[in-house]
């Protein structure tokens, strides 16, 4: 093996990829718009591969991994980009996975962001959650809407991060980022502490448990804005799967509260461009007093519908809605748009000539 983790770490930022994975019995591969490509070199063997995501890791990390057999971490490569890692065991053999993160913090206008999330930006106070799977833009979203608020606002932004990612600086707001691990131990405890240190917006890396949750929806309760994503697919998943970490006889009480508090849900999705590269689809929530009164009474099987069509002057979008229209305007293929939608059935009849379906309509409509 003549190449070290920094060669391959070029390469994916050279070859525009977005991530980096590297394990026993295959050659290392590079995600490029979506899609992994070996490069060309031999296969790993099982000391090659632990011996290049071992050169990631400091001393203490090393510890810390014999210990736990996986570890998060970030770290940067002077001249060239911040990433991104998990080191993990499998098959009792090293493995990892590396993604790229740019030292350039994109703004909203590079990433061609609409206007609904620059009203979310000013807000004084509430919830906002950004949602979608692993490797859709969550974290580049976040980032951009906390840089917004760092040039518009003279605020203090408190980030809890695991690992931390894009590093920002002090602008008009002062803003501390804090690392699950080095700086806290956990987000519940942060966001517990972050009370006493006078913010005015919390980012959480994660909503991923009941006393993290519990936590966040107390702060925004209590007067902060508040940032957090979720793991979910679609704004009404992402209420339901809130809920359904709290216990039936709480599930009340947090309606209650998720209504008064949520602002705003945005579900997304990276897909590949039908020619090259890729696009972001939204799902776009806005809490009307509608939607509040709709969460507040549990009935959230009717908000997908307020969504589709409660969009004058709100932003709002489904979707399906989102799909179509990159599919009218070929951005993305026909067969790409069915197989990402949630409800293939319904963007199939919104896709049909000369169809009289109600999201299709009001897309239409608001546009």
């Amino acid at each position: 093996m003549n190449y070290t983790l920094s060669h391959l770490l070029k390469t994916l930022v050279d070859q525009g990829g977005s991530d980096l994975h590297i394990s026993p019995g295959s050659p290392p591969r590079i995600r490029i718009d979506g899609l992994l490509v070996p490069l060309q070199v031999a296969p790993l063997t099982s000391e090659e591969s632990q011996h290049l995501c071992f050169s990631a890791l400091s001393k203490t990390q090393r510890t810390i991994f014999d210990q736990r057999k996986e570890l998060d971490l970030a770290f940067s490569v002077k001249e060239l980009a911040r990433f991104r890692a998990n080191i993990y065991f499998q098959k009792n053999s090293v493995s990892g996975a590396f993604r790229l993160i740019p030292h350039a913090i994109r703004t909203l206008d590079d990433l061609k962001l609409p206007m609904f999330f620059r009203e979310l930006c000013v807000l004084p106070r509430g919830m906002v959650l950004v949602t979608g799977p692993t490797g859709s833009g969550k974290s580049t979203t976040l980032a951009a809407m906390i840089d917004y608020i760092n040039e518009t606002r003279r605020d203090h932004i408190i980030t809890l991060e695991d690992p931390i990612e894009y590093i920002h600086n002090h602008k008009n707001c002062v803003i501390n980022q804090r690392e699950l691990g080095d700086d806290t131990e956990s987000f519940a405890m942060g966001l517990r502490s972050a009370l006493r240190q006078d913010p005015d917006v919390v980012m959480v890396g994660e909503l991923r448990d009941f006393e993290t949750i519990t936590t966040a929806i107390s702060i925004a309760e209590t007067g902060h804005l508040v940032f957090g994503t979720l793991h979910t697919n679609g704004c009404v998943p992402t209420l339901n799967r809130i809920i359904d970490v709290f216990p039936p006889h709480q599930q009340n009480q947090i309606r209650t509260q998720l209504s008064m508090t949520l602002e705003a849900v945005i579900s997304q999705l990276l897909i590949p461009h039908a020619v090259r590269g890729r696009v972001l689809s939204l799902e776009l929530m806005r809490s009307n007093q509608a939607i509040k009164a709709l969460i507040s009474e549990g009935k959230f099987n009717q908000i997908y519908s307020f969504i589709q069509s409660g969009q004058a002057g709100t932003g709002m979008q489904t979707m399906n809605q989102s799909l179509y229209k990159l599919f009218e305007e070929r951005k993305i293929t026909r067969q790409m748009a069915l197989s990402k939608s949630s409800d293939p059935e319904e963007l199939m009849q919104m896709m049909s000539p000369g169809a009289n379906v109600k999201g299709k309509n009001k897309l239409q409509g608001a546009s």
